[in-house]
């Protein structure tokens, strides 16, 4: 520390530091100062290690207010997220990552009991999203449309069809339809499946159970029960099984939320999983792989979903792409330890 850092440290008068105290400190001018910090080419190499050894002992912070207002550009990507789920907590890390790769930052919004996705996605506007990446969005397709004409809309997760958007998802039908396949594979009939609510995406779901369970010749053993995207649910759902008599040998789970929900009230009833029930999930969330879930389920490719929603938004703000377009991702069985052929 100089002695005027000590003065003004002592005089209480201590400032943030400003782009021109970066550069006299290094001996350039503000401009390549400003092109060191914005990665933009041009200064050598040993300037930019200059320079950001400079902004690092100085405490130095990039006003992004500033920036913005110079550049009419804010380069952020506005998310919309589900501030009670594990899977879009993971979408939304990966989201950053390769949003950073291209220059970009993210503004999270969330959705919560009480804020609805109006709010949110009013919120992401407000901040200058230049583009808006909705996680599972619930709105019409009709409102997505208008929406898109204010800023470019992706939207993560969710089938909408002839809406124009462009769309980045896993096949959920067929995501179901596997963990289906594995478990009458594994000799299972008796399966149950706990429904996500209402919904595209649940809709999905809940018909890739009834197309598998049909193709594989167990129409008279469909049977779906009553649920939603959380644990209480799944709990609720298995609750209905306990009391229903007889028990399923296996019970598929809209997601992994609800298939834990399921776990721990057969745990708490003393039933065996997987020896006398198995159960499956899907998302492949970071709460499935814990060694005390270890959960069998689906993973949707949450690392591939970000990179191609970010790329989506990049092509639409930087490369003038105005079609719609939608990449559909092949669902993957994670097979665990939750499912086993059912008891003789």
């Amino acid at each position: 520390m100089d002695e005027g850092d000590s003065a003004r440290q002592r005089n209480g008068t201590h400032k943030r530091p400003r782009l021109e105290d970066v550069a006299a400190r290094v001996g350039v001018s503000t401009a390549s100062v400003s092109l060191v910090l914005r990665g933009v080419p041009g200064p050598s190499e040993r300037t930019r290690e200059r320079v950001l050894r400079a902004a690092a002992d100085l405490g130095y912070q990039v006003d992004r207010t500033a920036s913005m207002l110079a550049s009419r550009r804010t380069r952020l990507l506005g998310v919309m997220v589900d501030i009670h789920s594990p899977f879009h907590a993971e979408l939304v890390e990966h989201l950053h990552t390769a949003a950073e790769d291209v220059g970009y930052d993210l503004v999270l919004s969330t959705l919560t009991r009480t804020r609805d996705e109006h709010t949110a996605v009013e919120t992401l506007l407000a901040f200058r999203s230049e583009a808006l990446i909705l996680l599972g969005p619930t709105a019409s397709a009709d409102a997505l449309a208008i929406l898109d004409r204010k800023s470019p809309v992706i939207t993560v997760g969710r089938r909408i069809a002839d809406a124009g958007l462009d769309v980045v998802r896993t096949a959920d039908e067929d995501g179901v339809g596997q963990i289906v396949d594995h478990l009458v594979d594994l000799g299972h009939r008796e399966i149950v499946y706990v429904d996500g609510g209402k919904g595209v995406i649940a809709t999905d779901r809940r018909r890739g159970y009834r197309t598998a369970m049909r193709r594989r010749g167990l129409d008279a053993h469909i049977r779906v029960l009553h649920g939603d995207h959380t644990e209480a649910a799944g709990e609720r759902a298995a609750h209905q099984i306990l009391d229903g008599g007889d028990l399923p040998t296996a019970v598929v789970a809209f997601n992994d939320q609800s298939a834990i929900g399921v776990l721990a009230a057969l745990f708490r009833a003393g039933v065996a999983v997987p020896g006398q029930v198995s159960v499956a999930g899907y998302d492949d969330d970071t709460t499935s792989r814990l060694s005390c879930f270890n959960l069998t389920t689906v993973s949707q490719g949450a690392r591939e979903q970000a990179h191609y929603a970010v790329t989506a938004a990049v092509e639409r703000l930087d490369q003038g792409r105005t079609d719609p377009r939608e990449v559909v991702l092949t669902p993957r069985l994670v097979l665990r330890t939750t499912t086993s052929e059912p008891a003789a």
